[in-house]
């Protein structure tokens, strides 16, 4: 499995010379790759059956104990086979979509690899390697929403869609490493074998928390929803295959591989119930007031994920069943109907479905197939999606805790749902034909195989459920989200009950619905000025102070000075480091005076210059002044007995001394650029990172955390490298290499200053062979042209 997935980066990258070869076939080349891996996972479905788990182990850092594993269960095969499969339906379906396009070959790059990133997540055992596939998904479905990058509408819902799922992502990481910390592995497999329980670790709250937020944002639940229905700018392929069985439910599967772990306590269930329900509602809500097809199919997501999360919610037996059949009901109509709903737009040219009519003796097939998907989304028997409502209406009559709310948003979002899926299957085939920017057709073969196969699939399990129940593999599902095994059985009829007369009322009022559906939307586009107020808006206000935030900044912090820039990294390492000193080291201050008067008069010498070199008037004078105060920091070295560091030092800061003179004739006449007040401020900036260089070498003087390696170089320095200069012996023998670098750097930065002295600039060069040439009027004009020159330089260095 390491290998498929790994493979499937370097498919990816290759993409552009198999697209060389095979030119527009090349769509159908690349569907075999997952259409084998799907192959491949059914074959491995007995197995995973019968002993529950399969984990596939590659040492990837043997010598840190670090492997690269892959889990595979009913859970992660459930979801591997609805990628790979769903997967290459849209492959087949891009290849005619597409067909043409300039960007084809970008898009099936950014396609395989977001593919082989959700197939990496769902089954890594691994923290991190999940983490890591995690946001590789959000990467990739960034580029894949801005495929068409010149429209400035995509490029912003792919920001859009990055800025959320990223800012999930960041509280992700924080919860899978508190759950590596409390749980002590860093692998599901273990985590889910341990015998201690998660729920009463004390970091439970926050790491539940950091892990809902992640998943939260991933998979659009209120109030991140917003990000979803405008991501429906990238092409019809990518809406199909993101927004149906893969990017949007990952948050889903995130929850679902936890539930065992981390679920059943009152925060979990309440906090998953009711979101889930209100993020249901919201979509279902939200949905009946657009015409853009694709948009009513992308609220009916936000719809169907809510859906989900609330399932988990009441995680009851009932309700993991429910689970299971409406994720797998889901995928396979919500695929299908967005590849209809870019047929339409594809055949027709537009999206919305008030333009359209009458389609259906143009697209008879299209029709057949939008008509079989919807009646699944609607839950009309004998359909899958039958099943799947029937069993979520069960599970939440049926809660323990909050039944009453969750059952009537159930409710309320079936109705609404049905009214979506009646304007879906009705409204563009059926009535008045409506003249549309393209005369209609039936779609080419290779757009329609895809979603006849996931609709028709969605009509044969609604008519012959048990082929699920029987080879148990929604049973492995289920039973690999709850910590016990879960008996699936599906049917079509479960007899005369509440959630069946639920269905059937709501069959009714749907259908009253969307016989007035033009009314209800012009009743409801009162409430636009409340929905301009949503979470949309507040993510909108955050961007905008931000970009304030670092106006601000760099107004005020980066504003192309280096005094600032210096004044502003010295202030913050002050206030770090030195909180850090006092609140958990807190230095020793009592030592004795032990100074000598020649040692005084040293010190004494080299403070004063330190002195003279800030209030100096005269560049000259404070170049002088800091040679004074390197020269006293030699003679330190010699008088405790390291004359090696002292002929060093001297060397140094002659040559310093040297260039700084050297440079000086280059340099404008001196300028004040301080007002007084200034020259305080910055006075008070230098004492205090004095005083923490000071409590910086006192803290390092009176704590000693491990034992010194100057005995170790004393003792061997003779014996080892037969030198007594241990100084010598650390740098040439010990450090040998840095030492190297060292000198690498420093004969850099020789042959910069050489550079800098020798060159000239090529235009004081033309100057004067200018000026040379000209006559006695001539040298009058550059002579003031020299001197406006350097009139401009002495400006220029005033003003910045």
């Amino acid at each position: 499995m390491q290998f498929a997935v790994l493979m499937g980066f370097v498919l990816a990258a290759a993409s552009p010379l198999l697209h060389r070869w095979f030119a527009d076939r090349t769509s159908l080349v690349l569907a075999l790759f997952p259409a084998l891996l799907a192959a491949w996972l059914f074959s491995q479905a007995p197995l995973v059956v019968e002993q529950g788990t399969l984990l596939f182990e590659w040492a990837w850092v043997p010598s840190l104990g670090i492997s690269l594993s892959f889990l595979l269960d009913g859970l992660s095969l459930l979801f591997a086979l609805l990628i790979t499969v769903i997967g290459t339906c849209v492959l087949v379906y891009a290849g005619s979509y597409l067909k043409g396009h300039s960007g084809l070959v970008r898009f099936h790059i950014a396609l395989i690899a977001f593919m082989v990133s959700m197939l990496g997540l769902v089954m890594a055992d691994g923290l991190l390697t999940l983490f890591i596939f995690w946001e590789l998904t959000s990467v990739t479905s960034y580029l894949l929403i801005g495929f068409n990058h010149n429209d400035i509408e995509a490029r912003k819902s792919a920001r859009q869609g990055l800025f959320v799922t990223f800012g999930g992502g960041l509280a992700l990481m924080a919860g899978l490493t508190l759950l590596g910390v409390a749980s002590g592995s860093w692998s599901l497999a273990e985590i889910r074998a341990m015998e201690g329980d998660l729920r009463e670790h004390a970091l439970y709250t926050p790491m539940l928390l950091c892990l809902l937020l992640g998943a939260f944002t991933k998979s659009a639940q209120f109030p991140f929803h917003f990000w979803l229905p405008n991501a429906m700018a990238a092409p019809t392929p990518v809406s199909a295959y993101l927004h149906s069985a893969t990017m949007v439910k990952a948050g889903i599967y995130l929850l679902a591989r936890l539930h065992s772990e981390l679920g059943g306590t009152p925060l979990w269930v309440g906090l998953l119930s009711v979101v889930g329900a209100f993020t249901m509602l919201t979509g279902a809500f939200l949905a009946i007031q657009h015409t853009n097809i694709k948009k009513l199919l992308a609220y009916s997501t936000i719809m169907a994920l809510g859906t989900l999360t609330m399932l988990l919610g009441v995680g009851s037996e009932y309700a993991l069943t429910a689970f299971v059949t409406f994720l797998l009901a889901h995928s396979l109509y919500k695929g299908a109907l967005f590849m209809v709903a870019g047929i339409l737009d594809h055949e027709t040219g537009t999206k919305d479905v008030t333009a359209m009519g009458g389609l259906r003796p143009l697209m008879p097939v299209t029709a057949v197939i939008a008509m079989v998907a919807a009646l699944s989304l609607a839950g009309v028997p004998p359909l899958f999606g039958f099943i799947g409502k029937e069993l979520m209406l069960e599970a939440v009559t049926g809660a323990e805790r909050f039944s009453l709310l969750m059952t009537l948003f159930a409710f309320v979002a079936a109705c609404l749902t049905i009214a979506v899926a009646a304007i879906i299957a009705l409204r563009p085939f059926f009535g008045k034909r409506h003249q549309t920017p393209r005369v209609p057709h039936e779609a080419p073969l290779g757009m329609l195989v895809g979603p006849a196969l996931l609709a028709v699939s969605s009509l044969a399990l609604g008519i012959v459920p048990a082929v699920l129940g029987g080879n148990a593999l929604l049973s492995a599902a289920a039973g690999a989200v709850g910590s016990a095994p879960v008996e699936v059985t599906l049917s079509l009829w479960y007899g005369i009950n509440v959630p069946l007369i639920m269905s059937l009322v709501s069959l009714g009022v749907g259908y009253w619905l969307f016989t007035r559906w033009d009314g209800l939307r012009a009743r409801l586009a009162v409430l636009a000025p409340v929905m301009r107020r949503g979470p949309e808006a507040g993510y909108e206000a955050g961007l905008n102070a931000i970009v304030r935030f670092a106006e601000w900044q760099t107004r005020v912090l980066q504003n192309g000075y280096m005094r600032n820039y210096i004044m502003v990294m010295l202030l913050i390492l002050v206030a770090l480091i030195g909180n850090s000193i006092l609140v958990r080291h807190s230095p020793i201050l009592a030592f004795e005076f032990d100074v000598r008067f020649h040692e005084a008069m040293v010190v004494g010498t080299m403070a004063m210059g330190a002195l003279f070199a800030t209030i100096a008037r005269s560049r000259l004078g404070a170049v002088v002044s800091v040679g004074i105060m390197g020269f006293s920091i030699a003679l330190t070295f010699i008088l405790f007995s390291a004359p090696d560091l002292g002929i060093t030092q001297l060397l140094v800061e002659t040559l310093t001394v040297i260039l700084l003179v050297l440079v000086l004739f280059r340099l404008p006449r001196f300028s004040s650029l301080s007002t007084g007040l200034e020259r305080v401020r910055d006075g008070a900036v230098a004492a205090s990172v004095g005083t923490l260089m000071c409590l910086l070498i006192l803290t390092g003087w009176s704590i000693e955390q491990f034992e010194p390696i100057s005995t170790y170089m004393v003792e061997n320095s003779a014996p080892l490298a037969h030198g007594r200069n241990i100084v010598n012996v650390i740098l040439v023998d010990y450090r040998a290499l840095d030492t190297l670098g060292e000198m690498f750097v420093l004969a850099l930065a020789a042959v910069g200053v050489i550079a800098m002295l020798k060159l000239r600039h090529a235009g004081s060069e033309k100057g004067a062979d200018k000026q040379s040439g000209d006559k006695s009027g001539g040298d009058k004009q550059g002579g003031a042209r020299k001197t406006i020159d350097q009139e401009g330089i002495t400006q220029e260095a005033r003003h910045g």
